[in-house]
């Protein structure tokens, strides 16, 4: 990710039409079908792209044919947001198959995703410049549920995704480190993030505030991950830090704190962000602040034709 200001894709009115792909792992009929009908019950247009239900293992098909939902959403005019079905794995494997000079004439647009598609929101913040949603997916429990999408979770969706509304900020329960901090939101899934190391596509947190998550992951392997971004330099100079979910993670407050308090920047914890339920939505690349008095992050949205 470079120094330049990312894009912020106009948001949405209702009435949009939006494409469902599934760039990661396979995906679940019946929740997709539920989580489908929340977002067009919310207004929006609602096309699954038609390779969404193919399956090869652990993936949603082959490399080609998910890379090729994706581009073909992202580069139709029609639409306007891609949204990711779910995580799992595979996103990773996608990012050397796209055409990007392709991708970067169409109109920016936002993508939706979390956990796994912590790889798109790096690489289409490197490649292509554009802000994307860190949030909840139509095919996972937080929207897909037979019992209805969790409130607070689709509240803050539609407040972030829609132009009408403002999503109000996001709050924890616990600050590590006081201070008041703002600039670019980045990160994520602190897995895909280690894992990006060494690539083009590799976390820079100089200047930023960085959102890290994860779900079931011993406190042994947090530190290991976060050792490796630090001694990556993907952590030098970051301006602020926040700690999302940490699901099926044992307790790993104490890791947390002995490897990223020391960096001495505001730093606050126990944000509804990543797999938890609530799962709130952040924009990243957009301008945020971080307060640790309301121990909260909010996110800005400022003209695109000035944030480049």
């Amino acid at each position: 990710m470079s120094g330049r200001r990312l894009w912020v894709p106009s948001r949405l009115r209702p009435g949009d039409r939006v494409a469902i792909v599934a760039p990661s792992g396979p995906v679940d009929p019946v929740r997709l079908a539920h989580g489908r009908q929340v977002l067009t019950e919310a207004g929006l247009e609602v096309e699954v792209m038609p390779r969404v239900m193919h399956r090869r293992g652990y993936l949603a098909g082959s490399d080609a044919g998910r890379a090729a939902d994706l581009q073909e959403a992202w580069c139709d005019p029609a639409y306007r947001a891609v949204v990711c079905a779910r995580g799992g794995y595979g996103a990773t494997r996608l990012l050397e198959l796209f055409d990007w000079p392709a991708m970067e004439a169409a109109r920016p647009k936002i993508l939706l995703g979390s956990s796994d598609i912590t790889a798109l929101h790096q690489a289409f913040a490197a490649r292509l410049g554009v802000a994307s949603c860190f949030g909840p997916m139509p095919a996972c429990r937080t929207l897909g549920d037979l019992e209805g999408p969790e409130p607070a979770t689709l509240a803050h969706l539609r407040a972030s995704l829609f132009e009408t509304e403002a999503p109000g900020p996001i709050t924890g329960d616990r600050v590590i480190v006081p201070g008041r901090a703002e600039g670019p939101l980045t990160g994520g899934n602190l897995a895909l993030l280690a894992a990006l190391c060494g690539t083009p596509y590799a976390l820079r947190g100089r200047g930023r505030l960085v959102l890290l998550e994860d779900v079931g992951e011993e406190p042994y392997r947090v530190d290991r991950m976060l050792t490796q971004l630090l001694q990556a330099g993907c952590l030098d100079g970051v301006a602020g830090i926040v700690l999302g979910s940490w699901v099926d993670c044992g307790d790993p407050m104490a890791v947390l704190i002995e490897r990223l308090a020391p960096l001495g920047v505001p730093m606050i914890a126990g944000l509804p962000v990543g797999h938890g339920s609530p799962q709130f939505t952040a924009w990243m690349g957009a301008d945020a602040v971080i307060d640790t008095e309301s121990c909260s992050l909010t996110c800005l949205f400022r003209d695109p034709a000035t944030a480049m």
